[in-house]
């Protein structure tokens, strides 16, 4: 596949102090590409560069493999971590408006159709539910038909239903032909629907493959959990490094089959034994640490 978006040896200065320190990345064409990273990683910033909000300090950003032209404005769809709406329109109202804003848009009944609007569409924007919202923003951002679709972590604020309803529908997207650029801070969404992933720290990519690799890379260990009152033997008779977690034992290990053949070995009764895998958010952890970021 050939890349949609090259963004090369980028850097973003404020006051000398770097956001963005050298980063460079390709985005091929019907991929979901997740930029990830604390706050104050520099994802944010990348991503505004990117939409030609701000401009770089340096570098270079290619569209089509080619620098871009004014006419990439009217090719992306952008859908803003916040976004502010006129409270005297319609939903519908408001599509229409974005609609007359350029020359090629999708129809409005198709996108009420595919953004699940429609029994919602003739009520005013600022008496509807989040989740809604959030559709709602997305078919705004589908509005002009785009090739390149940004999504700024759009799933903010959402409960568990709302989010997963989401999900199937930006996966229904990508179906259809989107390249899609999503930033998220929910690892189980990033590994749920990217097909590569960049992780920024400190304005710089310390981290990037797929969700799998990333994972086989930097957190190969599987848990094996098990209730305590299984377990009547110290670590030395155990002979397995364990560590207590409230009323369970927590076996770190690479060969679970191993791991499980030790136990039985030492009679230990396997009786609601779990095995955790590891997932994105601990290779996340993992790389940007666990202390609170201001």
């Amino acid at each position: 596949m050939a890349a949609l978006l090259e963004v090369k040896n980028l850097f973003k200065k404020y006051q000398d102090i770097p956001a963005v320190d050298g980063v460079s990345f390709t985005v091929e064409q019907g991929v979901c590409f997740g930029l990830l990273g604390p706050n104050g990683a520099g994802k944010t910033t990348t991503i505004e560069v990117i939409e030609d909000v701000i401009a770089p300090t340096t570098g270079e950003i290619f569209y089509k493999g080619k620098p871009r032209k004014a006419s990439f404005k009217d090719e992306v769809g952008i859908q803003f971590q916040t976004t502010s709406l006129l409270s005297l329109l319609t939903v519908r109202e408001t599509l229409e408006t974005f609609q007359n804003l350029y020359r090629k848009t999708a129809t409005i009944d198709d996108l009420v159709e595919v953004c699940r609007l429609t029994k919602f569409q003739n009520q005013y924007n600022d008496q509807i539910s989040g989740g809604q919202r959030q559709r709602f923003l997305l078919a705004l951002a589908l509005i002009n038909q785009p090739d390149l679709l940004i999504l700024d972590e759009p799933s903010t604020g959402l409960d568990p239903q709302a989010r997963h309803n989401l999900w199937k529908l930006v996966r229904k997207i990508k179906k259809e032909g989107k390249t899609i650029i999503l930033t998220t801070h929910y690892m189980e969404e990033a590994q749920h629907l990217c097909d590569e992933i960049a992780i920024m720290d400190y304005g710089k990519i310390i981290a990037r493959g797929t969700p799998d690799k990333l994972i086989k890379q930097h957190s190969p260990e599987m848990t094996v959990v098990l209730p305590r009152e299984r377990v009547d033997l110290s670590p030395d008779e155990l002979r397995l490094p364990y560590r207590n977690v409230k009323d369970s034992i927590e076996i770190k290990t690479q060969d679970v089959n191993s791991c499980l053949n030790h136990l039985l070995s030492r009679n230990i009764d396997l009786t609601d034994l779990t095995v955790r895998s590891p997932s994105l958010e601990t290779v996340f952890l993992n790389l940007t640490g666990r202390h609170l970021r201001d």
